[in-house]
């Protein structure tokens, strides 16, 4: 969720491109997989978010629209193409810190980029995880990027304003490793991402403890002029949710990112909140800012789950498809593990 005002998701389905193209159809723009034999075939096209989209080279001067894009192609082996990024939120993770460090801002921490800006770093391709960048008052409308020659990629989590996505899973979010490895020109390095990713969640299930009763749980985002916002159905944390056999007191919401009530909270009772760590600077953001204001609220404090500090804090910016969603699956199971 990017912000309480502007997070969006979309009902699509992936379709599904091959990570090495036909050699009968080469043109002779080939990128090689140092080490590997995989390679991507140019040009090709992906249907992303219900437009086609045509890579006619691997991209070599990239700006990513948000914090969580840069580090996935990072995590790629490609972060050396970043020619710029917006929207930092919080500190990167110490394992790729000093490559997210060499990236020059082409924003303000947590604000978007501005069109005027984006195209100063002259991208041949611009990669981001919110549909509400890619609009001609923040980075520039997706036709209008395509009709100045530069190719854009969109998490098929968001394709459209706050809409819960039929099927979210985390099959979806290794669909978008392969298909950047494809566009990037290192489909091994996508391949290697999802077998990496797949073990980490795999692991953790395997130790999930089992009950005859699932426990409630609460994905607790953020407040937004008073107001709790929740995970409700079609996203990632409500993927997990039935991963690891719990039950989220929010899944019959109407949205991904559901405003409720203090009321609401009260009723549905949860046995655990899983809160979300922000940095971004907003009122309740962090965890413990989240805790204290449960504490202290007359309807909430009374709450067992509140009454019992059973909680369980996951950095916000994991509850959206990024590489650092794979890693809630252990925390969120050694959590639950430890409440019995």
């Amino acid at each position: 969720m990017k912000t309480i005002t502007t997070t969006a998701a979309a009902l699509m389905v992936l379709a599904v491109a091959g990570c090495t193209a036909d050699p009968a159809s080469d043109d002779g723009k080939r990128a090689t997989t140092t080490g590997t034999r995989a390679t991507t075939t140019y040009p090709f096209t992906l249907k992303n978010c219900g437009t086609d989209v045509t890579y006619k080279a691997a991209p070599q001067k990239v700006v990513t629209l948000n914090q969580t894009a840069a580090e996935i192609l990072i995590h790629l082996g490609v972060g050396e193409r970043i020619a710029g990024s917006g929207y930092e939120i919080e500190k990167p993770p110490a394992a790729i810190a000093a490559q997210y460090g060499k990236i020059p801002l082409l924003s303000a921490p947590g604000k978007e980029i501005k069109h005027e800006k984006l195209l100063e770093a002259q991208p041949d391709f611009v990669y981001g995880s919110f549909a509400s960048m890619f609009t001609a008052e923040q980075s520039g409308d997706r036709k209008q990027l395509h009709d100045l020659g530069v190719p854009t990629y969109l998490t098929e989590f968001d394709c459209s304003f706050h809409e819960s996505v039929a099927g979210a899973n985390f099959d979806m979010i290794y669909e978008e490793y392969r298909r950047l490895g494809k566009i990037m020109g290192v489909p091994a390095a996508g391949e290697k991402l999802v077998t990496e990713q797949q073990a980490v969640v795999q692991k953790a299930l395997g130790a999930v403890k089992k009950r005859d009763t699932p426990l409630k749980v609460m994905w607790f985002y953020s407040t937004y002029e008073g107001t709790p916002w929740a995970v409700g159905p079609g996203g990632l944390p409500q993927h997990i949710s039935e991963l690891v056999g719990v039950q989220n007191v929010f899944a019959d919401a109407k949205t991904k990112w559901a405003e409720v009530s203090w009321d609401e909270v009260a009723a549905r009772n949860p046995d655990v909140i899983i809160l979300a760590d922000l940095t971004r600077g907003e009122p309740n953001d962090t965890a413990k800012e989240k805790i204290d204001l449960l504490k202290k609220d007359p309807l909430t404090s009374k709450l067992a789950a509140v009454k019992g500090d059973r909680f369980i804090s996951i950095p916000g910016s994991h509850m959206d498809p990024s590489y650092g969603s794979a890693s809630v699956v252990p925390a969120l199971v050694d959590g639950l593990n430890r409440f019995g």
